[in-house]
Parts: C-alpha cells; sequence; structure tokens
C-alpha cells in the first residue's frame, strides 16, 4: 500500500513537471537572453556613456572587457558551483545577482562604478549560463523533446546579439543609456520568479571537487594578462604596469597547465584540448570572436561619430551582418560540414571574414555606410557565420559523456576570452594609431578614424594567420562522432 502511494506521488509529480516544462524552458531563455544580450547591447549606449561620465576613448574598453573576462573566465567553475549546491539555488542566485549588478551599473555616477556593475554582471552570468544549461538537460528527458527544446533554446540565444543592438539603440535614444542596464531588471523578475515557482531543485549525483588552485590560476592569469594590455596605451609596453602584468598573466597560465597535468579533479582536464578537431575549433573561434568584439566597439563609434547615425540606426546598420551571419551558419551546419568536413569550412570561413573586417580597415573619414561599411558587414558576416557554427558543432562532438559539460563551458569560456582579449589587444593598436596620426597633424577626426582603420587591419591580419594555421591543425574528412552526436547548445 505504502509503495503504491509512492508510485502515485511519484506519477504526480512527473505529471506536474511535463505540464509545466515548456514553461521552464521560457523562463531559463528569458534568463539566457539578459546574458546574451548584455554582450552588445552596451556598445552601441557607449558613445552617450562616455558623454556623461567623461572617460576617455582608452577606458572605453574595460566596459566591454570587464563584463567578457569576469564572465569567461568563471565558466568553468560556474557549472562545478551548479552540482555542488543545486541548480535552482545557483541559477536564482545568478538571476538576483545579475540584477544587483545591472542596478548598480544604471545608478553609476563614475566610470569606476559602472565598470565594477559590468564586472558583476559578468560573475553572476558564470553562475546563471551554465544552471540555466544543466536545467534544460535535466527539465527535458525525452530525446526529442529535448532536441527541440534545445533548438529553440539556441534559436533564442544566437538572436540575442542582435536584440541587443536594437534594444540598445532603442533605449539609449528614447529613453536614456542607463536603461540599456535598467532594463535587466524587467528579465531578472520574469526569471526570478518563475524561476522560484516553477524550477525544482537538484544536485548532480556526482558531486566534483573544486580546483580552486585551478581557479586562482586561470582567472588571475586571465586578468593580469588583458589588464596588461589595457595598461599599455596609459604607461606604454616599456613600463612595469604593462610587462609586469603581462608576465605576470603567462607565468599563471603556463601553471595552469602544468597544474591540470596533475590534479585529480581538473578545472579543465587537457584531453579535451588536445584532441586535434576540437583544438582546432577552439583556436578558430577564439580568433573570431576577439575580431567580432571589435567590429560591434568600433563601428559604434564610427557609424555615430562619423556618419551621425542616431543609436537606433546604429543598431539597425549591423543587421546585415546578422543576417548573413545566420546564412553562413545554417549553410555550414545543414548542407556543407556534414559533406565536407571542418578543414575546408572553417579556414575559408576565416579567411573570409578577415577579408570583410580588412574592407573595413579601408574606411577613410568621408566613407559613407553603403560603400564603406556595407560591404565589410555582409562578407565578414557570412565568413563568422560559417566558421562558428562548424567550430562549436566539431568542438563539442565526440566528447565522453563525463567531459560534456566542462567541454561546453570551455567553449563558451573561449569565446568571452577572446573577446576580452581582442578588445584590450586592439583598443591598445587603436591608441596607438590615433597617437601617431596627431603627431602626423591629422584633426582629431580623421586620427579617430584612423586609429579605427589600424585595429581593423590588424585584426584582419589575426584571422588570416588563424585561419592558415586551422587548416593545418583540423583533420580532413567529415568526423564519424558528428553522425552520432546529439544535440548541443552554446551561450
Amino acid at each position: 500500500m505504502s509503495d503504491s502511494l509512492e508510485t502515485q506521488a511519484a506519477g504526480g509529480r512527473a505529471d506536474a513537471t511535463d505540464g509545466k516544462r515548456w514553461w521552464i524552458l521560457a523562463i531559463i531563455a528569458i534568463a539566457q537572453v539578459m546574458v546574451i544580450l548584455d554582450a552588445t547591447v552596451v556598445n552601441i549606449a557607449l558613445p552617450s556613456a562616455q558623454k556623461d561620465l567623461g572617460f576617455s576613448d582608452t577606458q572605453q574598453q574595460w566596459l566591454i572587457t570587464g563584463y567578457a573576462l569576469s564572465f569567461g573566465s568563471l565558466l568553468l567553475i560556474g557549472g562545478r558551483v551548479a552540482d555542488l549546491f543545486g541548480r535552482k539555488i545557483t541559477f536564482l542566485v545568478g538571476v538576483a545577482g545579475f540584477a544587483l549588478a545591472s542596478a548598480v551599473g544604471g545608478a553609476a555616477n563614475s566610470f569606476g562604478m559602472l565598470v565594477a556593475a559590468r564586472v558583476g554582471q559578468g560573475v553572476f552570468a558564470a553562475l546563471l549560463a551554465p544552471a540555466a544549461l544543466s536545467l534544460l538537460t535535466t527539465t527535458f528527458t525525452d530525446p526529442k523533446e529535448r532536441s527541440k527544446a534545445f533548438g529553440i533554446f539556441g534559436a533564442i540565444s544566437g538572436a540575442g546579439g542582435a536584440i541587443g543592438l536594437l534594444l540598445g539603440g532603442v533605449l539609449t535614444e528614447y529613453l536614456d543609456w542607463r536603461w540599456c542596464m535598467f532594463v535587466n531588471l524587467i528579465f531578472a523578475a520574469v526569471g526570478l520568479f518563475g524561476g522560484a515557482a516553477l524550477l525544482s531543485g537538484s544536485t548532480a549525483e556526482n558531486r566534483p571537487k573544486l580546483d580552486l588552485i585551478g581557479v586562482v590560476a586561470a582567472t588571475g592569469g586571465m586578468f593580469a594578462l588583458v589588464y596588461g594590455l589595457g595598461n599599455v596605451p596609459t604607461y606604454d609596453w616599456g613600463a612595469p604596469e604593462s610587462w609586469g602584468f603581462l608576465t605576470a598573466g603567462a607565468v599563471l597560465l603556463v601553471f595552469f597547465v602544468y597544474w591540470q597535468q596533475r590534479v585529480e579533479h581538473p578545472l579543465l582536464p587537457l584531453r579535451i584540448l588536445l584532441h586535434r578537431n576540437r583544438g582546432g575549433s577552439f583556436l578558430s573561434i577564439f580568433v573570431l570572436c576577439a575580431g567580432m568584439f571589435v567590429i560591434f566597439l568600433f563601428l559604434t563609434f564610427f557609424m555615430q561619430q562619423n556618419l551621425a547615425f542616431s543609436p537606433v540606426a546604429s543598431g539597425v546598420g549591423f543587421l546585415p551582418m546578422i543576417g548573413t551571419l545566420m546564412v553562413g551558419a545554417t549553410v555550414a551546419t545543414t548542407v556543407l560540414l556534414p559533406k565536407v568536413g571542418p578543414r575546408p569550412l572553417v579556414p575559408t570561413g576565416m579567411i573570409l571574414a578577415g577579408a570583410g573586417i580588412g574592407l573595413l580597415g579601408l574606411l577613410e573619414p568621408t566613407s559613407t555606410y553603403a560603400s564603406g561599411v556595407l560591404p565589410g558587414l555582409l562578407v565578414s558576416g557570412f565568413g563568422i557565420g560559417l566558421t562558428m557554427a562548424s567550430a562549436m558543432n566539431v568542438g563539442i562532438a565526440g566528447v565522453e559523456e563525463h567531459d560534456a559539460g566542462v567541454a561546453s563551458a570551455a567553449i563558451n569560456a573561449v569565446q568571452q576570452i577572446g573577446g576580452s582579449i581582442g578588445t584590450a589587444l586592439f583598443s591598445t593598436i587603436a591608441s596607438s594609431a590615433a597617437v601617431a596620426a596627431m603627431s602626423e597633424g591629422k584633426e582629431l577626426a580623421a586620427a579617430k578614424v584612423a586609429s579605427y582603420s589600424a585595429a581593423f587591419t590588424w585584426s584582419a591580419i589575426l584571422f588570416a594567420v588563424g585561419g592558415v594555421l586551422c587548416a593545418f591543425i583540423l583533420r580532413p574528412g567529415v568526423p564519424e562522432e558528428l553522425k552520432t552526436a546529439g544535440p548541443s547548445v552554446h551561450m
């Protein structure tokens, strides 16, 4: 009798879960959109925020880098925290913390306060994103439904960047740049109250130990590397504030690799990276994200300051790139990748993306959107979509079940870290080019365009070098694991 009652109770709980699982998907997707759009929504607001708070051109990069670096460097541990303390509580803490950091950012009265808020957003996003993916996996247990849910979740995540560009323009133009921060409170309220009502508490069956030494080494190394690059425009390469942090970052990252080979529960098992196809995929994703962040950062200023675009028009101006990116990604995954494999696609996509960014490097103060900006956006978008979709599929395919979570988190971490390093590096290049142009007697407006062109040109070179390297690293043919790999989602 007791067993019968327990069975009926379990069945009732299962029915209740079945009835609300699509609502759970909606709640998780809304929270995910909040995380994704914040990578781009601030870009459109940067000129207005700079005018309001009075920070310099060399400082502006930290509003992008602070979010990407804290998000990317903590993603690996974020998944472990969810396993240790429960996915529901980790998700809710991530949503609440993200909302609090957004409120602080919206109320910021100084550049330092705004940067601190962006870093805080990244920290809590690193808790929220892995927990969201884990909850999605445990909520949809039927393979067919899980595939459908992952497809919806992935499509919404992919649209987050475009939503951020448009939303940032609308909020900045019709309200105030601060609403690019405050708007997250609306998303967070839905995620927080919906999650508290619908989600069930759960933890992993095997609770992993935290590799705290690995966390400190990886996070400290990435911070020192990016901070050192960011100091170059202010202190020059020969200053201790630059080379000292760069050296410390390199030492910490070398130690991280050494430590991961010896610790019992590594934060990032090196076997994931040493697979040739996976290593090539990670490299291509790193390069792509470094270049993508550069496009959004510098083109925003060019469109608003040189072309006199409004914030809304600037957001719309990026849509052709998003459109060709989606076309490239669709063609890659549905047509080309199953037939030719990643080796032809990834290098070709990277060369195309580099060519598009190279066209942006030809911008002049008199360039127009149609003749100067649009061709570069169309070509680079298609190349990025071709490469990103192929690399992400290959990067997770064939991973052992016990490594699937950390491999997915690693890909997402590479995206954010690539963006943070690229932003710091190319901001340094742009700053040096601006100083050189001013010393040649160019006016301020012309010097700024020269700085953007320098950043785009070196970014194009990076794409070309990355494409050549990936051509040698990736294996020829269609990987067998792509034929048997299940659905995967990447933020």
